[in-house]
């Protein structure tokens, strides 16, 4: 894996610029024809590090094979975030994280068409919003536990995130409000995982014996660790996801000339298979 960094003065969609830094994983090389290129942006929370279990010899995206670029989105952390950035932080948009991301391959890999753009959560966004912003460019799509635009019940959820990060008075301050972040992490407890996984004491598979050490050794560590203005960057991305920037979601879609996989689970509440359904891809494939 190389770690590299792009950095461009970007104008943001809410009508700001900013001195972005964009920091990528590759793994593999792009080949002669430059057909073997693969996009697989970040999730909400993660870094290019925790994409890193799709990636490898035999497994789905096989460096041997493909070029896999893996840039982290812009708010995460280790590409520009308010945790790293002198100032107050814009307002990213998911236009945001596709321009720079294009800047990025237009400058270091010749401009090349994308073999394949993929991600789950955030990086689902991205993924389609790259089929809908460049559909002469992108030749498939795999977009699993992601939607083109954000529906009403997963922004509940994201508004209920930012509701526990305020009610800590240390939120905004120089202080890490610990309280907030824990309260979000259990809102993610509830969510990230199934009924019917809890009910099978799923957590024990993951080393915990019992569900309150599954709530305080993951979920109150994981939270701890996190800064509180990227995750609030984010959540704003996410709110805001909508591939056709406020126009007709199907006008949008129909654009989509990608070879499409749109993955739903019946049991993640984030995106449902009723949100994954509703529009079409001009390949056929229903999308929402």
């Amino acid at each position: 894996m190389d770690l590299r960094t792009f950095s461009t003065t970007l104008p943001l969609a809410c009508g700001q610029a900013l001195d972005a830094n964009l920091v990528y994983a590759v793994y593999g090389k792009l080949n002669e024809a430059a057909d073997n290129l693969v996009l697989f942006p970040t999730r909400y929370g993660g870094t290019h590090e925790h994409n890193d279990w799709l990636i490898g010899s035999n497994r789905a995206l096989d460096p041997t094979k493909h070029c896999i670029v893996v840039p982290n989105q812009l708010g995460n952390g280790v590409s520009s975030s308010p945790s790293n950035t002198a100032g107050p932080f814009p307002r990213i948009s998911h236009a945001d994280n596709y321009e720079i991301q294009r800047r990025m391959l237009e400058v270091e890999f010749r401009a090349a068409d994308i073999a394949l753009a993929i991600g789950w959560s955030m990086g689902a966004q991205q993924a389609c919003h790259w089929a809908v912003r460049a559909p002469d460019r992108v030749k498939r799509m795999l977009m699993f536990c992601g939607t083109a635009k954000t529906r009403p019940h997963n922004r509940v959820f994201l508004e209920s995130l930012l509701a526990a990060f305020e009610a800590d008075p240390r939120y905004g301050t120089d202080q890490p409000p610990l309280g907030g972040l824990r309260a979000a992490g259990r809102i993610y407890a509830g969510w990230a995982y199934s009924q019917p996984w809890l009910k099978a004491l799923g957590h024990r598979v993951l080393g915990f014996e019992t569900l309150d050490e599954w709530l305080t050794g993951y979920w109150d560590a994981l939270f701890a660790q996190r800064h509180a203005g990227d995750l609030t960057s984010m959540i704003h991305t996410w709110i805001g996801n909508d591939v056709a920037d406020g126009g007709d979601l199907g006008s949008a879609l129909g654009v989509v000339r990608a070879k499409s996989i749109v993955m739903a689970t019946t049991t993640d509440l984030y995106f449902t298979p009723a949100d994954c359904a509703g529009a079409k891809l001009e390949s056929g494939v229903s999308l929402i």
